[in-house]
């Protein structure tokens, strides 16, 4: 993954196909599980440091083929959003969790204001000063998110297997539902597993405004392996592709063999 030359931007985010030709930015908040060396592991067990409450396994690597067949640029964190969650806003619960789903996050327990307000300089700010330069850089930008879900939360299984996500302006979403039968056979579902009321669309919200955005979520077991991965990702991109051209948009976005 190639890195920022911005040095205060280098520990919070990097930057794949900066030059991509695309309108669209790619965008990849819980890319890592990667926790710095002085934050003493959060003092969490190795095995709740790598899950899934820790980042979105499978996510980057989509968003990274993804980048490569759209050409498009993609910004991706470098940190566990256990550190700090990038798609939540300083002031929410969830930005730097004491605890996710049933995993206890010590070194989260207890942070002093200065602590927090450190964190939202070093790697909230940057990464989502990074997307403003892209976004503002780009005739008519359009703007997707990608994640990944676990097959299985709070005990229960969950059915659907890809999750199209909107906040108020649902254009690209409807687009995308509209067409999803001709390229997956996958469980899609709007606004599931979460939705907006679970405060996952701040991404979507900050840059988003104004412009066709969607955030896509991919089941985590369906895209465990490298192939899945290449396979999901090609999926997706003429999916998208198609979505937009429903829209208008396609003379921009195309699939690059």
């Amino acid at each position: 993954m190639a890195q920022t030359t911005d040095h205060a931007a280098e520990e919070s985010v990097a930057e794949v196909n900066p030059s991509g030709t695309s309108c669209i930015v790619l965008v990849c908040e819980h890319a890592s599980h990667l926790i710095p060396d002085e934050f003493d592991e959060l003092g969490m067990a190795e095995r709740d440091r790598t899950s899934h409450a820790a980042w979105d396994p499978g996510a980057l690597a989509v968003a990274e083929h993804l980048s490569t067949r759209l050409d498009a640029v993609l910004i991706a964190g470098t940190v566990s959003r256990l550190v700090y969650d990038l798609n939540r806003p300083p002031e929410a619960p969830g930005a730097m969790p004491a605890q996710s789903e049933l995993i206890v996050v010590p070194g989260n327990r207890d942070l002093s204001d200065a602590a927090r307000a450190e964190r939202v300089a070093r790697y909230y700010r940057p990464f989502h000063d990074c997307i403003s330069r892209k976004m503002a850089r780009i005739a008519e930008p359009i703007l997707i998110t990608i994640h990944s879900f676990t097959p299985v939360f709070h005990g229960q299984r969950r059915s659907v297997e890809i999750g199209v996500l909107h906040d108020e302006d649902s254009r690209l979403a409807d687009a995308l539902l509209a067409c999803a039968g001709a390229h997956t056979g996958a469980r899609v579902a709007r606004n599931a597993p979460y939705g907006p009321q679970d405060g996952v669309t701040h991404t979507l919200q900050l840059h988003g405004q104004g412009h066709l955005n969607v955030m896509l979520e991919v089941r985590n077991d369906l895209i465990a392996t490298a192939e899945a991965q290449r396979r999901t990702a090609e999926m997706i991109a003429g999916w998208l592709a198609d979505a937009c051209t429903r829209l208008g948009r396609g003379g921009r976005v195309s699939c690059v063999a």
